[in-house]
């Protein structure tokens, strides 16, 4: 995602975060990698209820919390019926920000979601962290 999001969701003040597909019903944990400049993974947060709803009812609802213009959503909306809002649970910043080979084999930033296996070391350590201290090594 564009860094100004990321970082949105880091310091807390981004409690949605708008998709054009809803993410898998199992998922929990979300990973958070901001693009050019930054090019790495800043963080990752838990991951509520996501709404799935035309964009102008998904705007309607969570554009206070959604830390984004109405011209942008509108921008990243143009032509689709349905979209997606993944709510933000809580969120952890990294205290060293992470390639994004590091998590995914591939090493190259899917276009929307990668999924990344359970028995992932790194994403056990997370878990770790929210259910302990609330901070990432």
């Amino acid at each position: 995602m564009h860094p100004q999001y990321a970082e949105a969701i880091m310091d807390g003040r981004k409690k949605v975060e708008f998709r054009k597909r809803p993410l898998a019903d199992d998922v929990s944990l979300v990973w958070v990698y901001a693009t050019a400049p930054v090019q790495r993974i800043v963080g990752c947060f838990a991951a509520g209820p996501s709404v799935t709803a035309e964009p102008s009812a998904l705007w309607r609802r969570f554009r206070r919390v959604g830390c984004i213009d109405r011209i942008d959503f509108d921008r990243y909306y143009g032509g689709s019926a349905v979209g997606s809002g993944i709510q933000i649970l809580s969120a952890i910043r990294l205290v060293a920000p992470l390639s994004i080979g590091d998590l995914l084999p591939s090493g190259i930033p899917p276009q929307s979601f990668a999924y990344v296996s359970e028995s992932n070391e790194l994403r056990d350590n997370i878990f770790f962290a929210f259910t302990s201290e609330n901070t990432c090594a």
